[in-house]
């Protein structure tokens, strides 16, 4: 019998294009190609598909971030298919064959978004992660407190800050995120990765601020700062009928200088650790997997997410974001959360793709 085809899919037009080539080089290595036939596919930050050179950069190397190598094959897949067409210039087009799943390692606007999903729905093709409501919903931050405020689970107070309401009445946005109290974080509502976040002490830093997140997202969050601990825990579907599970949770401490755990310290070396399992009472360790796992089922998750949490002096659990597809080379935090729990960065790559292949394809 044939072995399955993965497509794992990477790059995309935004600003964690790197990252996702970072985390698609951790996956093709873990990936038993005795069990699966692996085709690699990056998406140009043009937005062109292009099959994967066989010498493709994925790792960070000199301080220069990697990008997709366009010089492949162009790639199409049909609306309603799951069949990939190469085009080569001035040549007749290639049909490279059916592909039975699809790894998205892919983060932000474009991807991660729930676009890349969609367009996988609507070809009929199996894919790892969260489907494209869950994803749409996690990679808009101000959406996604929404939906976990309603569910009961405890989110910072924070301010939205519209493209519009920017123009035209900054003097009221202003007076909102005062009320918050200085400082404040301001990001992007729709990225990740840290890309586009900065501290603000006041009026005019704020301004600056939402003018450097608006370069990723004219849609902006502005949170009040919250003083406590850094706590994450990766959520992981079951392959049976069990509810989702939670890892042991872990602490970020960033190691680098960095006022916040921004773009530097999570990807670039000896700027963060992780430990796990976090120095916690052992009641509030369970709480925040439970709490993770509430996450997870409020937004309709499918595959992993990462779930991050503030924990406070006082003891206070506060629940800061959702990622349903966190970065994924082998020393990012959810893989790291998996590694302490138990299970290995090969195991978790091939739990994902045993998830996708038994789903069916369409509403469910």
């Amino acid at each position: 019998m044939s072995k399955p085809r993965v497509a794992v899919v990477f790059g995309g037009r935004n600003s964690e294009h790197a990252v996702s080539l970072m985390g698609a080089g951790s996956v093709l290595e873990a990936i038993d190609t005795t069990r699966y036939e692996v085709i690699p596919i990056g998406i140009a930050q043009d937005g062109r598909w292009v099959l994967a050179a066989g010498d493709q950069r994925y790792a960070i190397e000199g301080g220069e971030l990697p990008t997709v190598d366009t010089s492949g094959a162009a790639l199409a897949l049909p609306s309603g298919e799951s069949t990939l067409v190469a085009y080569e210039p001035g040549a007749i087009p290639v049909e490279l064959g059916s592909v039975d799943v699809v790894f998205p390692v892919m983060h932000g606007p474009f991807a991660e978004d729930g676009t890349i999903q969609g367009l996988l729905e609507m070809a009929g093709v199996r894919y790892v992660g969260s489907g494209v409501l869950a994803s749409a919903v996690g990679m808009d931050k101000a959406y996604m407190k929404t939906v976990l405020a309603a569910e009961g689970l405890p989110v910072g107070r924070y301010v939205v800050v519209r493209e519009r309401d920017w123009r035209l009445e900054r003097d009221r946005v202003v007076k909102e995120v005062e009320e918050l109290g200085w400082p404040v974080f301001v990001k992007p509502a729709r990225a990740g990765s840290s890309r586009g976040i900065s501290k603000a002490h006041d009026r005019a830093s704020l301004e600056a601020a939402v003018e450097l997140a608006r370069e990723h997202d004219p849609k902006v969050l502005v949170e009040a700062a919250i003083v406590g601990r850094e706590i994450e825990c990766a959520v992981l579907e079951s392959l049976g009928d069990e509810r989702p599970a939670a890892s042991l949770p872990g602490e970020v401490l960033v190691e680098g200088g960095q006022e916040f755990f921004d773009f530097e310290a999570k990807y670039y070396p000896d700027q963060m650790s992780l430990s796990v399992p976090a120095d916690l009472p052992a009641e509030k360790a369970e709480e925040i997997r439970a709490m993770a796992v509430r996450a997870f089922e409020a937004l309709g998750c499918e595959g992993l997410s990462r779930v991050d949490f503030f924990y406070t002096a006082d003891g206070r659990i506060l629940l800061n974001e959702i990622n349903t597809m966190p970065g994924f080379t082998s020393l990012s935090v959810a893989p790291q959360l998996w590694a302490a729990t138990g299970l290995s960065y090969a195991e978790l790559v091939e739990r994902l793709l045993q998830l996708a292949l038994r789903r069916s394809p369409g509403l469910r």
